[in-house]
């Protein structure tokens, strides 16, 4: 039997070509690792020798050969494959263990140039796996350190690989050749600035753990990392306290972190199902955790809370009054963190880039039966030139900064969604509903119920889409709101105007919608 060894990451390599070469393995080899492998004792072939051709360009042209492609391809059980081995002295390659140029690594690398993304292209490194692995019948090919044991452990009980490991090896090598073009493709997609949709969607992710569960116990889920620079993302989260994280903690946790990115002053979000429950801004972190707790008492138990400042002792020490499952922060407190650790199940995530917004172009994916959507993230808030009172009276300097901030929340309230707010805090959410009168309703009842009859008198309302009729003016009314904010564009906006101007609030209409569904 005869190995060719050939890797980037050189992790357990002298230890597995010890062992084969104690089975009576020749190794064949190249490059670097021909000179540890050699240096570590073990007896090597280099592939020059088997080629008969000198490595040249620098390297780029080592394996590209028929003596090694031919002793890779041949079929054994097929004689006419046979004799063209013999009639060209080429001898068959039984094991193949190779992995690739750190391609990830290299464009990972702060300041990398193209040309060293490019150099680190590994050409003769897949096409001998592809080789290896189309031939899996004949060829033990392997790809992930993590299998040589269990590669080792076949051959020296039955002197054999079984069939189903050697499918599961031709698997792996597939799945990780398709994810090292998948890299090099969007590289060279970002490296143009290309932000169109591609005829043929790729991508690949790095798994970054097994869950329990997912939304339910019933289902089968993992969490993945997409691969590059993600900073101000929750994979880029170190966590500090608490069991791991859930599929359902991680999915509203990034929701909460995407609303968070709209506001730059000291702010707090608490959300609860991927929907807010309160959100408050103020000129210190500990007062916008105030109105953010003070906004839904009820809804953040068991909830998510993120906030764009360090988080301080007299935070925590009003936290700790609440049952929380997950606390990000830019940064905590030396005596704040040890404070909350006390509490053993709060997931504590330290996520320094935690401002960081999402790159233009990013694309927001979901699955269908049968199929994948696909759209770019949606990254805009509104053009303030296209910001239009439409009513006789104008917000005030103070209505319209409190529009805004519920401008913001409705941006990332489930639709049809509404938002009000006063003094920037939200004082009433009306996520997802089937109608939007009701979603407003809901809203205004929920603000009644949980913070006090008089919450929304002056306060203000965000709507995610255009009013169809004037029955939210009606309600907004009633509840004593004093300003809405609207994307506008209904064929029956006229009625909505007309109703504001006979109570007298003020609208602005935005020219933008946000649905979130």
């Amino acid at each position: 039997m005869r190995a060719l060894i050939s890797v980037s990451d050189k992790s357990g390599i002298v230890e597995i070509a010890k062992e084969l070469e104690a089975l009576g393995v020749e190794i064949i080899s190249t490059g670097g690792t021909y000179k540890k492998l050699k240096g570590a004792g073990v007896t090597a072939v280099e592939v020059s020798e088997i080629t008969g051709f000198p490595e040249c360009l620098d390297g780029r042209v080592k394996t590209l050969h028929p003596a090694i492609h031919g002793g890779l391809l041949a079929m054994r059980s097929k004689p006419s494959h046979m004799k063209q081995l013999a009639d060209l002295n080429i001898q068959t390659i039984d094991i193949v263990i190779v992995n690739l140029y750190p391609f990830k690594t290299t464009i990972l690398k702060e300041g990398v140039t193209r040309a060293e993304a490019v150099e680190n292209i590994d050409i003769g490194g897949p096409t001998m796996l592809r080789s290896a692995a189309k031939n899996y019948q004949d060829v033990l090919v392997i790809v992930d350190p993590s299998d040589y044991d269990k590669v080792l452990k076949e051959l020296k009980e039955d002197g054999k690989v079984s069939l189903d490991t050697r499918l599961y090896l031709m698997h792996k090598v597939f799945m990780h050749t398709s994810a090292y073009d998948t890299m090099i493709a969007e590289y060279l997609k970002q490296e143009r600035n290309d932000l169109t949709l591609p005829e043929n969607l790729t991508m690949t992710f790095e798994k970054v753990q097994d869950m329990r569960y997912g939304e339910n116990p019933h289902q089968v889920a993992a969490f993945y990392r997409e691969i590059g620079n993600k900073k101000g993302s929750i994979t880029d989260a170190e966590q500090l306290n608490g069991k791991e994280l859930s599929f359902n903690n991680i999915n509203d946790t990034n929701g909460a972190l995407e609303l968070l990115k709209e506001f730059t002053e000291p702010t707090v979000v608490a959300c609860k199902h991927g929907n807010p429950c309160g959100v408050g801004s103020a000129d210190n972190i500990c007062d916008a955790w105030k109105k953010a707790f003070a906004a839904d008492k009820v809804s953040i138990f068991g909830g998510i809370v993120v906030l764009n400042r360090e988080l301080t002792l007299d935070m925590a020490e009003e936290m700790m009054k609440v049952f929380l499952e997950v606390v990000v922060a830019p940064s905590y407190d030396e005596k704040a963190l040890k404070l909350l650790q006390t509490k053993k199940n709060v997931r504590l995530l330290q996520l320094p880039g935690i401002d960081v917004p999402q790159a233009e172009g990013a694309y927001d994916l979901k699955k269908v039966n049968g199929g994948l959507i696909v759209q770019t993230i949606d990254s805009k808030l509104l053009v303030e030139d296209d910001l239009k009172v439409v009513t006789d009276r104008a917000p005030s300097e103070k209505e319209m900064e409190d529009l805004l901030f519920a401008w913001r929340v409705v941006k990332f309230v489930k639709s049809n969604g509404i938002a009000l707010a006063k003094d920037k805090q939200t004082v009433g959410i009306g996520p997802g509903q089937v109608n939007r009168v009701w979603a407003t309703k809901q809203a205004i009842d929920h603000a009644a119920e949980l913070i006090g009859e008089d919450a929304t008198k002056g306060a203000v309302l965000a709507s995610d889409a255009f009013f169809p009729f004037d029955d939210c003016v009606e309600a907004a009314q009633q509840a004593g709101i004093r300003a809405i904010i609207q994307p506008g564009g209904s064929i029956r906006d006229e009625d909505s105007i007309k109703k504001c101007n006979e109570y007298g609030i003020a609208m602005v209409f935005t020219g933008m919608r946000h649905f979130k569904h």
